[in-house]
Order: structure tokens, then C-alpha cells, then sequence
């Protein structure tokens, strides 16, 4: 297991999406989200304005985590995604992600998302406040 102080966040606008293919896999997350459709894949970083990445620092920086939002840099922040690899899970890679979006986007910016069931206690952990109004029309395809 790595040394969480040797986590390296950074905003990453052009992340490779095989990179975030693998992470999204790893996490878990790739289960719900289309991991075999390349292209839309691609889309879906091209059309973030958030891209935020974890990696080790260490040889060839592995990527960990990925933060994936959209915002508009002045009201609200929609986060995506969170996903960190299973190997990372516990270093606080996760929150960091988070601090880092807090950071980046600054404090008049609120930040939603929409957890996982079995994330939800790390986001009641790291300060989020559960909402009980959100909505959802499902996606097609």
C-alpha cells in the first residue's frame, strides 16, 4: 500500500481516457458507467470542466483518483465522479479530491453529487450534508 502523503492532486483537463477507464474499473464504478464505449468516454472528459486526478508519487505517477464535475466556476459544482482505485481506498485519496475541488473552486461555489449506496457514509464522514429533494430522470441507454 502507498504512503498517503505522497498523493499528488492536480487538475488534469486532458486526462488520457484509458487512464480513467482503468480507474473507474478499479474503483468499482465501473459497473455503472460505460466502461466499453470509448467514445463516450471521451466525451464525458471533454465535456467536464473539472477534471481533478490523484497520483502516486512515485515511477510513471499512477493515476489513483479522478474527480469528474461540471460547474459553472461561480454558483454550484455537480461531481460526477469520485472514483478511487480499490489498491488506494483508505489513504484519504478520496477526501483529497474533494479538498481539492473545495480549494480550486472556492468558497462561494456549493458542491452536489449523488453517492453510490455504499459511499455514502464517506461523504457523512468527510462533512457533505445529505439531501433528501433530488431528482432524477434516468438515462436511455
Amino acid at each position: 500500500m502507498a504512503d498517503p502523503s505522497k498523493v499528488l492532486f492536480a487538475s488534469e483537463p486532458t486526462l488520457d481516457v484509458a487512464e480513467f477507464r482503468r480507474v473507474l474499473v478499479e474503483s468499482g464504478l465501473g459497473e455503472t458507467r460505460p466502461i466499453d464505449d470509448e467514445a463516450r468516454l471521451k466525451t464525458m472528459l471533454d465535456n467536464a470542466n473539472l477534471v481533478l486526478t490523484a497520483r502516486l508519487d512515485r515511477e510513471g505517477k499512477p493515476l489513483v483518483g479522478v474527480a469528474r464535475g461540471v460547474t459553472d466556476f461561480s454558483w454550484v459544482c455537480y461531481i460526477s465522479e469520485l472514483a478511487v482505485s480499490a489498491s488506494a481506498q483508505g489513504l484519504g485519496v478520496g477526501k483529497g479530491l474533494m479538498e481539492e475541488a473545495r480549494r480550486q473552486l472556492g468558497p462561494s461555489v456549493a458542491i452536489s453529487l449523488i453517492s453510490m449506496p455504499d459511499a455514502v457514509g464517506f461523504y457523512e464522514r468527510i462533512g457533505m450534508t445529505r439531501m433528501t429533494d433530488a431528482f432524477w430522470f434516468s438515462r436511455k441507454r
